[in-house]
């Protein structure tokens, strides 16, 4: 075992598909959406949300999902570990729920509007030896993972704290609305009737350690591209794509034929269905399984690459491949979709988060040979 190998060995989440990691697999497995239609949010506009139920406060529920995994590793604090968070949205909410209530700025706390303001909530909590934060619009989380994954590699720090988080923000429903591409239905990634994406919240925690634990999955490489073809839209045949996926491959010398399951990003629009599915055909063939889950969580944004991390990692320690829900007719038809969940031996996922100004992010997730 390498000494700087990179092991995730606790995490818990909260989406509006379930208030635990435990209840959102379930659902994806079941087909259960947390996806719900709502007005108010868009003029004279029925639009699909992924909202969150529960009373808390979305900072209190933070602390809680954090509070889990501290629990469920046995630690006694973070005093000694580096606290990593993306977001796209920051404290944007909290923002908006002053101006709309007071039709001013005056008490609008600039310091609570910035990304850091999740790090420095946590940080008052749990004393991190220290944190950074990253906001790359959807590769924020997954870009999180990939500097914490960077930095222990290179034996910087011995233990990391990823948190992907973001909150529904009228700004950004508005600003997706705008762009044409918000649907009034549970997403249907890939297929050809797909009207569009859900935004939605949700919060992703990952400890990563060095020593591995019983039963836990290693980050195994992660792969960067930018390929900037266009400040919304993807490049049409993936170029951007393939190559983050291949420099993930390539951390480990991983083979495209040893890659059972692809999470895609697939979020449900015309460009990154069509775009993504290209770039999957074009490296690795028919060969593995892909699903999406947004149909299900929707695209929680800055916290999806945490997210859908998270949901790789249930399905290696689980050993089920899960399934896409709504997809009826796949656009591409050389891809090996799933539909139900399917339970197989398999050693290697991959997760891919793909945002605006073509900023691409694969991770690969591994489990461990037996014995």
């Amino acid at each position: 075992m390498q000494q700087n190998s990179v092991f995730i060995t606790a995490f818990e989440s909260a989406c509006c598909a379930g208030l635990s990691c435990e209840a959102l697999f379930e659902a994806i497995c079941a087909h259960q959406s947390g996806i719900g239609c709502y007005e108010g949010y868009v003029h004279d506009k029925v639009v699909a949300l992924g909202k969150i139920s529960h009373e808390e406060s979305r900072k209190r529920l933070l602390h809680q999902v954090c509070e889990a995994v501290r629990i469920q590793r046995g630690l006694e604090h973070f005093h000694d570990t580096l606290l990593v968070v993306g977001s796209s949205v920051g404290g944007m909410q909290r923002t908006e729920e002053i101006f709309f209530h007071d039709h001013s700025y005056v008490r609008i706390d600039p310091k609570g509007h910035i990304i850091h303001t999740i790090a420095s909530s946590l940080h008052e909590v749990y004393g991190f030896k220290d944190d950074i934060s990253f906001s790359t619009a959807c590769t924020s989380s997954a870009n999180a993972l990939g500097y914490a994954y960077e930095v222990m590699k290179k034996g910087v720090y011995q233990r990391v704290l990823v948190v992907g988080f973001d909150t529904l923000s009228s700004t950004t429903i508005l600003g997706f609305d705008a762009l044409g591409v918000l649907s009034t239905q549970p997403c249907r990634p890939f297929d050809e009737a797909r009207q569009g994406m859900n935004v939605s919240e949700g919060i992703a925690v990952l400890l990563l350690e060095h020593a591995p634990t019983k039963g836990c999955v290693q980050l195994k490489g992660v792969g960067y591209s930018s390929d900037a073809h266009h400040m919304a839209q993807p490049s049409p045949h993936g170029e951007g794509a393939i190559k983050a996926m291949q420099n993930a491959l390539a951390c480990e010398g991983i083979l495209p034929e040893e890659v059972a399951y692809i999470n895609a990003h697939g979020t449900g629009t015309q460009a990154n269905d069509k775009s993504e599915a290209c770039a999957i055909e074009e490296l690795f063939g028919a060969q593995p399984f892909v699903s999406s889950t947004k149909s299900i969580t929707g695209h929680t944004l800055g916290a999806s690459g945490a997210l859908e991390a998270i949901i790789c990692a249930m399905a290696l320690q689980k050993q089920i491949i899960p399934p896409s829900t709504a997809l009826q007719t796949p656009e591409n038809k050389a891809l090996q979709f799933v539909y139900e969940p399917c339970s197989m031996p398999f050693r290697y996922a991959l997760s891919n988060s793909l945002a605006f100004g073509g900023n691409n992010t694969s991770l690969l997730l591994g489990v461990l040979h037996e014995g």
